[in-house]
């Protein structure tokens, strides 16, 4: 490996933490610097594995009614663990996000790990002994703590792997989480089938053997997860900017130095929009669907799944789009398509014209699922990698924010819609405008993205300081 020395023990494939003799050493983020000739794209399958087991949060609407019927209370709060969550995922990467980088990749996917599959374990408990707080806590507190760690953990060690290709690389990983509900809802449906026996749903059951199929992938992507050597560059060297064609990194900025420039604050506004009006469909997907053009319940989930797929493949192949026509220009058109196509949505149903409809709404979706995975690239671009995880789990706090604003809004509209009288196939018109509009924020917000001042990067050995455009 060019650009930086590693330990002779790690050289040799044996981590300072077992030759110490301290377990609690092989966990450290010195036991997993990569040795010589460690091949990068080893990561990536550790990085898809975590993540495609914390995107079974997407899939969670598959235990709504199972858990409804079990605990004898409605869908609506049971799906407040659903939403808590999301909030808690936000919140604890912003809370952990520097212990993260300081303990590394290894330690932190197992910290995931527990919380997540523990998390589970103790919804699970909730379910037999018939008590809705225990799923609160279990699934929307713990396994949310877990959902922020196994989320910026894989990204932050990406983007290090890939300096010539972050977008792809992040692309990848957040590729995983946006599929978790593809894995996670058939598995969650076929196990619940399978131990359901009247009265009981299965649901419990489930729970306790997906939170055993997770954790092997889990514990397989702790396992085989490494960084890279300070210093460390891709043979060739190639080309480290990317992202904004009129910038390059100025080096690396703390993340308590980082969330003090308005850089930090824009990219909060950007993810916050561009998340809101996509999760204010995605929410709304299949009564979307049946309302607006009288189709089958069937139809209506067929309809959500194209979505979810959209979803999926947006994070990959937006992302690294944005490797080649930067981070900045990705982003303006994520925001004047999305407006376009919102702003059509209206006439196709009017026009019932459900093919087009469904083509838009998916280009929408797409954008919508790029966002989250272009985002850990815009920071790289503009705040360096040293501490992008504690970076990006600041950052992450708008999709907590976004998790209440978009639903609240596109519900709160229709509602309103329908009782002033509006036709159901017509009341969703007016919440397109709405979300065009969040979307018209949110290119503004990129519009007025410069490069960070170079004074702001850190003073690191073997860390380029740049020069940086001054702002």
């Amino acid at each position: 490996m060019r650009g930086g020395a590693v330990p002779a023990t790690i050289g040799r494939g044996v981590s300072p933490g077992l030759a110490s003799g301290d377990p609690m050493d092989y966990l450290s983020r010195l036991a997993t610097v990569a040795p010589p000739g460690f091949n990068r794209w080893l990561v990536p399958p550790a990085a898809v594995a975590v993540h495609m087991c914390i995107g079974q949060v997407y899939a969670f609407s598959v235990f709504n009614k199972p858990l409804s019927i079990e605990l004898g209370v409605s869908v609506s709060r049971v799906n407040t663990a659903y939403m808590l969550a999301l909030v808690m995922l936000g919140l604890s990467a912003a809370v952990f996000g520097k212990w993260v980088e300081r303990s590394g990749p290894r330690l932190s996917i197992l910290a995931s790990w527990a919380c997540f599959c523990g998390g589970l374990l103790v919804t699970a408990v909730g379910v037999i002994v018939k008590a809705p707080w225990l799923v609160l806590v279990g699934y929307g507190v713990i396994g949310g703590i877990g959902l922020g760690l196994g989320y910026i953990a894989p990204v932050s060690t990406l983007v290090k792997w890939f300096p010539d290709r972050p977008g792809m690389a992040t692309g990848m990983a957040i590729m995983g989480f946006g599929g978790g509900a593809l894995v996670g809802s058939p598995l969650a449906q076929e196990l619940m089938g399978r131990f359901a026996h009247a009265p009981h749903t299965g649901a419990a059951a489930a729970l306790i053997a997906m939170a055993a199929i997770y954790t092997c992938f889990m514990l397989f992507g702790a396992w085989i997860v490494r960084v890279p050597p300070a210093g460390w560059r891709p043979y060739g060297d190639a080309a480290l900017g990317g992202g904004l064609s009129d910038a390059r990194p100025v080096g690396s900025v703390s993340v308590d130095t980082a969330w003090k420039t308005p850089q930090f604050w824009l990219l909060w506004i950007v993810l916050c929009m561009n998340v809101s009006a996509g999760i204010g469909v995605l929410g709304r997907a299949a009564d979307m669907c049946q309302d607006m053009f009288g189709v089958s319940g069937t139809i209506g989930a067929g309809f959500t799944g194209l979505l979810s797929i959209a979803n999926m493949a947006g994070r990959f192949v937006w992302s690294s789009i944005s490797d080649v026509i930067g981070r900045k220009a990705v982003y303006a058109i994520y925001f004047l398509l999305g407006i376009a196509l919102f702003a059509c949505l209206p006439a196709l149903q009017q026009a019932q014209s459900r093919g087009a409809f469904v083509a838009c709404t998916a280009i929408v979706i797409s954008m919508y699922g790029g966002g989250f995975a272009t985002i850990p690239a815009y920071l790289r671009d503009l705040f360096g990698t040293e501490q992008i995880g504690a970076i990006h789990g600041r950052l992450i706090t708008a999709w907590s924010m976004a998790a209440v604003v978009g639903p609240t809004l596109i519900n709160g509209l229709y509602d309103r819609r329908v009782a002033a009288g509006v036709p159901k196939a017509e009341a969703y018109n007016g919440t397109f405008f709405l979300m065009g509009g969040l979307l018209a924020v949110g290119f503004v917000a990129n519009l007025l993205v410069r490069p960070v001042a170079a004074r702001h990067a850190m003073a690191i050995e073997g860390v380029d300081r740049g020069h940086g455009q001054e702002v």
